[in-house]
């Protein structure tokens, strides 16, 4: 794994105070975790600190230099975060599915009409988009709503479990399938609904990819301050073209300062920071 870039410490202080990287706000409950997500607009779930991009799990720790360990499962802090992921899928109020390449994600839902406009799949486009097995799991969804894994599995047909997970996948990368509740008991299962059931204005508003491109970038470079190089690809999952065309757009409006190529700074920061 790359290092991460150097970024100048009053930059730093900004992306503690803006991601929760510090005791002060530590995140303790599921409404302190939906406050932050609404505020960052989106976050991962269990990345630390090698990772850039606001973080549940960096903002549960409280501090810039979180590292996950190894066995995640004696660890109380990773502990922590897992359940709250857990109560935040109950409660429903932010959304949260795996995107792309399977990173696990939270997003406000002021935010969900842009990143649909990027990675969303319309009706339309199901049949050349979607692999068969995912074809089939939506249409069990459509006809029963929601349902537990092994059933899901069972009634999609679907005997190859690393086929079912990656069809699953398929469908939550296109924000068209999220899990809706999770259980431990009498085993452990994911409870799968439509993500329209959910968010169904959100995903039902329309909103032009240049657009959702230039909010996404903006919703970054709001906790961010300043973003380097990659560094807006590499937290979203945008092509560099694209993150490029976001931060484009944000200087041309005034709101961001080029700095150099592939740097950018909020316009409205101090010129001490």
């Amino acid at each position: 794994m790359r290092p991460p870039p150097v970024l100048p410490p009053e930059i730093e202080d900004f992306r503690d105070e803006r991601w929760h990287r510090e005791g002060a706000r530590q995140i303790e409950t599921a409404f302190e975790a939906e406050r932050f997500i609404d505020r960052v607009g989106f976050a991962a779930c269990m990345t630390d600190s090698r990772r850039p991009g606001p973080s549940l799990y960096v903002a549960v720790c409280g501090r810039r230099d979180a590292v996950m360990p190894r066995n995640v499962q004696k660890d109380p802090e990773a502990s922590a975060t897992w359940h709250l992921k857990d109560e935040l899928i109950a409660r429903g109020r932010v959304y949260y599915a795996k995107l792309w390449r399977g990173k696990a994600m939270f997003i406000a839902p002021r935010m969900i009409p842009a990143f649909n406009a990027v990675w969303g799949l319309r009706a339309s486009e199901e049949k050349r988009r979607l692999s068969p097995h995912a074809r089939a799991i939506l249409k069990v969804l459509r006809h029963e709503w929601e349902m537990g894994t092994s059933d899901l599995r069972e009634d999609a047909r679907i005997r190859d479990r690393a086929a079912f997970n990656r069809a699953l996948d398929e469908l939550q990368a296109a924000m068209v399938v999220v899990p809706s509740q999770v259980f431990y008991q009498p085993k452990f299962t994911y409870i799968w609904t439509l993500a329209v059931g959910r968010f169904p204005d959100a995903l039902q508003q329309r909103m032009d990819r240049d657009a959702a491109l230039r909010d996404i970038a903006r919703c970054f470079l709001n906790g961010a301050g300043t973003t380097v190089r990659g560094e807006l690809a590499r937290v979203t999952g945008l092509s560099r073209a694209e993150a490029g065309r976001g931060n484009r757009a944000l200087v041309g409006e005034g709101y961001a300062e080029m700095l150099a190529t592939g740097v950018y700074r909020l316009a409205t920061l101090p010129n001490t920071l």
